[in-house]
């Protein structure tokens, strides 16, 4: 009984030595600074971030090096990976959750093609099950992985305006499922009212569809019409693009965002 004692107590303390070195390893990746080089390629792919203020500098690059740590970068249909990629993609990324207790815990894996990839879906009518092929510019799936178009991916970040940028789309989809569902619900921060969140991206969503429906122009990307989970996701698009005009426009969506995230990027130079 003595032995079995033992050997179930190293076995607890080879566990917790393990996890107490995961954690000081995170707080080491945290607390880096990017190099030189790499704070060039980032300001260079992702001109957005020129904007994030000082005081949230170290934050976002202790982020990135965690990001870049945690994650597989694979390339698809023979794209060589470069480290150009893995820092735009980490850089909009960790933009999303810059000032946010939220991390992508159960993300490991980023496919990336060349341009706009097939994807197979599946819709369900009754008893009748349709299969069909889509093309997409990028795609986010529950506990990973996010596939993404690394031409749409550049593209989206060298425009840094348009409100159109796949990265923050599908990394906004990541973010709403760390509450269990990808439904445009994601988890509060504290004292935040779910009541009040819903009372206003539920209002927005129905002059969102109204405006798609009769062809009026709108400041938020029309995809955000299909579903509630999408219209979270291209409201993150404007959110950091369009910071201006969407607290112009929708004010009381650009509260609820800038509750969450803690941010207020209207206000970045």
């Amino acid at each position: 009984m003595t032995v079995i004692l033992l050997i179930l107590a190293a076995v607890v303390a080879g566990f917790g030595f393990r996890a107490w070195q995961r954690r000081a390893r995170r707080q080491v990746l945290l607390h880096a600074a990017l190099s030189d080089h790499q704070r060039q390629i980032v300001a260079q792919e992702v001109p957005i971030t020129r904007r994030l203020p000082d005081a949230l500098r170290a934050r976002f690059e202790g982020k990135i090096n965690l990001f870049l740590d945690q994650l597989d970068f694979i390339g698809c249909d023979e794209l060589t990976v470069t480290d150009a990629m893995r820092l735009s993609i980490a850089a909009q990324a960790c933009l999303v959750i810059v000032n946010s207790d939220a991390w992508y815990k159960n993300l490991r894996t980023i496919l990336i093609y060349p341009g706009a990839f097939k994807s197979r879906t599946t819709t369900h009518d009754g008893y009748v099950v349709r299969e069909e092929e889509v093309v997409r510019l990028g795609e986010s799936w529950s506990r990973g992985p996010v596939i993404l178009s690394w031409h749409h991916s550049q593209q989206g970040a060298a425009v840094e305006d348009d409100g159109k940028n796949v990265v923050l789309h599908e990394f906004a989809h990541q973010l709403d499922d760390l509450s269990g569902q990808t439904n445009g619900v994601p988890l509060f921060r504290k004292g935040q009212s779910f009541a009040e969140w819903e009372r206003v991206f539920l209002d927005a969503f129905a002059r969102h569809e109204q405006s798609v429906e009769t062809g009026k122009r709108a400041l938020l990307d029309p995809y955000g019409a299909t579903n509630h989970q999408e219209f979270f996701a291209v409201a993150i698009e404007a959110f950091f693009e369009k910071p201006g005009a969407l607290k112009r426009d929708e004010p009381k969506i650009y509260g609820q965002l800038a509750i969450l995230l803690d941010l207020d990027p209207a206000t970045w130079d």
